[in-house]
């Protein structure tokens, strides 16, 4: 993995439940943080391997072949949209939340030093696994911030938090306040998303989801931004106020 000091000083932390959430979601943000020379780490607390594999269990797959596939699915997406990938193995369905995971998570935060951080939303009743990941990414966001917490690295700063969009956003009470271009490195997500053949049904639904994006996106830039009429696009939510001298 690089350390902080391997490259520039922008550098994105994604703390995802499962091993392919980061793919969908935030495959574009990896991919444009890769094409600035930015620094970037995927934390995937759990492999996935009991409620999004399906398509490997009914294959006649045990347990452990199917966390080394979507190890091995993962890890090649991540190399795909130039992000460094690590794994906690923390269980998945439920996804259990303890103190010891959000100390690991900790130390994540201590040595990366993240300066904008990706996760789930905390509301999602399709898939408890989303929001315990999240409620633990931003606890242990907090706890990396002070100097008194028993963690090696320096304090944490105070990151950004943006929420990616869940796969049911209307049900988990998402708003797409963010838009983000990814047109110029979506043919990168798509690669990535294609490595994810345990999950091959989503492929398609991610395309379409950057298209509508991508036309919200387009009208809500106005007409000078010299926008292509296909434009794809993530959407994010932010959690904490934006700190701002100018508002535009």
């Amino acid at each position: 993995m690089t350390t902080p000091d391997d490259q520039g000083t922008e550098s994105l932390l994604v703390v995802s439940a499962h091993a392919g959430d980061f793919v969908w979601r935030a495959g574009g943000a990896l991919a444009l943080a890769a094409s600035r020379g930015e620094r970037s780490l995927v934390l995937c607390l759990s492999y996935g391997e009991r409620g999004e594999s399906a398509k490997a269990w009914l294959a006649g797959k045990k347990l452990d072949e199917i966390k080394a596939l979507r190890r091995e699915e993962a890890s090649r997406a991540a190399e795909v949209l130039g992000a460094d990938i690590e794994f906690l193995d923390a269980g998945d369905y439920p996804l259990r939340e303890s103190a010891e995971l959000v100390d690991r998570i900790v130390r994540v935060y201590r040595r990366a030093q993240p300066t904008v951080v990706l996760t789930h939303p905390t509301a999602d009743p399709y898939n408890g696994d989303h929001p315990a990941a999240a409620r633990m990414a931003l606890e242990a966001r907090v706890l990396a911030q002070a100097i008194g917490y028993d963690a090696p690295g320096d304090p944490l700063g105070a990151p950004p938090v943006f929420f990616f969009e869940p796969h049911q956003p209307e049900q988990c009470d998402f708003k797409p306040q963010v838009l983000l271009d990814i047109t110029d490195v979506f043919g990168v997500k798509r690669r990535a998303m294609e490595c994810l053949g345990a999950q091959e049904h989503m492929w398609d639904y991610y395309t379409d989801l950057a298209k509508r994006r991508g036309t919200q996106l387009r009208r809500n830039a106005g007409p000078n931004l010299g926008l292509p009429h296909s434009v794809m696009a993530e959407a994010y939510m932010r959690l904490y106020p934006q700190v701002t001298g100018v508002l535009k």
